[in-house]
């Protein structure tokens, strides 16, 4: 019996829907998916699909635009009644009470005080994920607006650790510096701001182990650390995961299922009593949905069913995907209530606290 096998569990009711409130970044890391959507900036006039998943002009990529069936690129979104009624819509159909934005980088989007303000307006709980560009500028407002928590995603404590997972575009040491000062303010500007925070760290293989080892030691003093598998690089993402943990001196304490979606978490004791975490992604697929598709095998589908997105298209329609490899799926939130896919998505997030809670002992 592993170690995670043997401490607590938990299993939680999926109740958040991401919402991608814009497209450009400043970064660009080699495993981004970008939500399943091309980097709008490298593909803007594009009459040909399938669209570029880069590196472009931008720098960036989306490892999945290629081959995922997406026919339209991601726009930014506004605080205003179409905005507010989008996500209404989606959040009553399944009965969510968290958005969390998305980008691209929510923190370069100029009016993301107000998108937070229009959401906790509604009632709803409200998070982010963020690498921190103009953090330090906007959190103020956003503390203000009700953000409830930032996910910062940190890349690395040095120039040379951040150049290792970003293109080209990074040769500038200098660029780099910036950047990563960048993410420290603005988990500073949290924490001081009175917002949650959490630094994420993707681990893509064992030539990482020690730029993340630096990374849950410089961070794990003021804020949880939670180390994520990068999809894209699987089974060696997860023998690097297990090395940081062994050199941290990790204990496990908590084992978190998100009973509906692919999301798994660990929260563990390390260097003392730091917070780390480790996400991974079960093999969790929607039972009607996921059935015929051609990625649906033990090696292809790298997500599984993570949940449920919102997109603005470039055309002004707002969409729901369920899947960033199988972007054909996204449907108009217009036609959701006659899709079946709200039916299908809500019996499988009550088989599955079902299932769980059956199978590990654990309340819902």
């Amino acid at each position: 019996m592993s170690a995670t096998q043997r401490t607590a569990v938990r299993v939680v009711r999926d109740r958040t829907i991401r919402v991608k409130v814009i497209d450009d970044c400043g970064l660009a890391c080699t495993f981004c998916h970008n939500e399943g959507t091309p980097v709008t900036a490298d593909n803007k006039g594009r009459a040909l699909l399938p669209f570029v998943a880069g590196p472009g002009k931008a720098g960036r990529v989306s490892i999945y635009s290629e081959t995922n069936g997406v026919n339209f690129l991601s726009a930014k979104m506004a605080p205003d009644v179409f905005f507010r009624r989008a996500v209404r819509t989606v959040a009553r159909a399944f009965n969510a009470s968290e958005v969390h934005l998305t980008g691209g980088e929510p923190t370069l989007h100029t009016e993301v005080p107000s998108l937070v303000s229009a959401l906790t307006g509604m009632g709803l709980s409200v998070g982010m994920t963020s690498n921190g560009e103009r953090g330090r500028q906007v959190m103020p407002e956003c503390s203000v607006a009700g953000l409830h928590r930032v996910n910062v995603s940190v890349f690395g404590t040095t120039a040379e650790e951040l150049q290792a997972v970003q293109s080209k575009r990074f040769t500038s040491a200098g660029l780099a510096e910036t950047k990563i000062r960048a993410a420290e303010q603005t988990i500073r500007a949290a924490v001081a701001n009175g917002v949650k925070v959490s630094v994420n760290i993707v681990v893509p293989g064992m030539a990482h182990v020690d730029r993340v080892v630096n990374l849950v030691e410089s961070y794990g003093q003021f804020a949880d650390v939670r180390m994520l598998t990068s999809i894209q690089d699987g089974a060696e993402s997860i023998a690097a995961i297990s090395e940081v943990l062994v050199r941290v001196g990790a204990e496990p304490v908590l084992r978190t299922f998100t009973a509906g979606t692919s999301d798994e978490r660990t929260l563990y004791r390390a260097l003392g009593s730091r917070a780390v975490y480790v996400k991974r992604l079960l093999p969790v697929r929607l039972p009607e949905t996921c059935a015929s598709c051609r990625f649906n095998n033990d090696t292809d589908c790298e997500e599984g069913y993570y949940g449920v997105r919102l997109y603005l298209t470039d055309q002004g329609e707002y969409m729901v995907g369920v899947c960033i490899q199988r972007m054909d799926l996204c449907i108009p939130v217009a036609e959701l209530s006659k899709s079946g896919i709200v039916e299908e998505v809500q019996a499988f997030k009550d088989a599955e606290v079902r299932r769980l809670t059956s199978q590990y002992g654990a309340a819902a």
